[in-house]
């Protein structure tokens, strides 16, 4: 039965590879719901500051920061926030996706890129498609740190600052739900009015500067823009769990589905081979 040997040996190598997607679905499981605990908690920091922000801002109404400032320049930059692993589904395909219209789209105009990319799948990506790789960053782990990325995106955000590039373009999975997970890409710099628009609340603030409003403001902005690629970051970490979580999911399904096809198969095969056997003994035994 060399056709059966063979179906077996297909059926344990399914039920192998079975095993491992169950146990990376029980992994990511439980990662997801730290990296999702991490996105919620980074959340209240950054729409402090930006409210603090705000507020100093309208205050001061006569200074206007860098940050805020459109500039007339021919080149734009962009981050590229992906994973460093795959089996993720199509994750990264969604989202290198999108940053492939908004290159287009820049280039039609005129524009020529810059990129950052943070994770590795990215910065094959990048380097693939010839775009000019400013500086990356990879090897993050399943937390992220910001003095991690301070460094790589400082790079384009002190370029928009000297006047070098007209826009800053962040483009990262959006966490949605478990199941759900979607590609954006924002538009990080210029910082527009709405974004710094303070919550409306019945009294006004007056703030005690020290050392003076326009440091404050300086070193608030800069701050504000940090936690906004962190939770871009956060929020991607917290869709790779969930996006591979529900792959591993499928994987092991489609391995259940695969076993049970083989067995019948091998099943088929071996009643066959047994009803062949019978006949040829019934046949002998006949003409005996």
């Amino acid at each position: 039965m060399a056709a059966g040997k063979e179906i077996r040996g297909k059926i344990k190598s399914v039920e192998n590879t079975k095993k491992i997607t169950k146990a990376m679905e029980m992994v990511a499981a439980s990662k997801m719901r730290k990296a999702q605990e991490r996105m919620r908690a980074a959340r209240p920091y950054s729409e402090k500051i930006r409210n603090i922000a705000a507020n100093l801002g309208h205050a001061n109404p006569e200074y206007v920061h860098a940050f805020m400032k459109v500039n007339d320049a021919k080149v734009a930059g962009v981050i590229v926030v992906t994973t460093d692993k795959g089996l993720c589904g199509g994750m990264n395909t969604n989202v290198l996706r999108a940053v492939t219209t908004k290159l287009r789209e820049l280039q039609g105009a005129g524009v020529s890129t810059e990129a950052v990319a943070i994770g590795n799948k990215g910065l094959g990506f990048l380097n693939r498609v010839g775009a000019k790789v400013v500086s990356h960053v990879t090897g993050l782990g399943d937390t992220p740190h910001l003095d991690k990325l301070i460094g790589p995106v400082k790079v384009l955000l002190d370029a928009y600052a000297e006047g070098r590039i007209n826009a800053v373009y962040l483009s990262y999975t959006k966490f949605i739900n478990t199941m759900r997970q979607e590609s954006v890409v924002e538009q990080l710099l210029p910082l527009s009015s709405e974004q710094m628009q303070a919550d409306k609340t019945e009294h006004g603030w007056d703030y005690i500067y020290e050392p003076d409003a326009q440091t404050v403001i300086d070193d608030l902005l800069v701050r504000y823009v940090e936690s906004l690629i962190y939770q871009a970051v956060a929020e991607n970490m917290a869709s790779e769990q969930s996006a591979r979580m529900v792959a591993m999911k499928a994987a092991t399904d489609n391995a259940g589905s695969v076993i049970g096809e083989l067995k019948l198969v091998y099943n088929k095969t071996r009643q066959a081979a047994i009803t062949k056997e019978l006949s040829e003994i019934v046949a002998g035994a006949a003409a005996v």
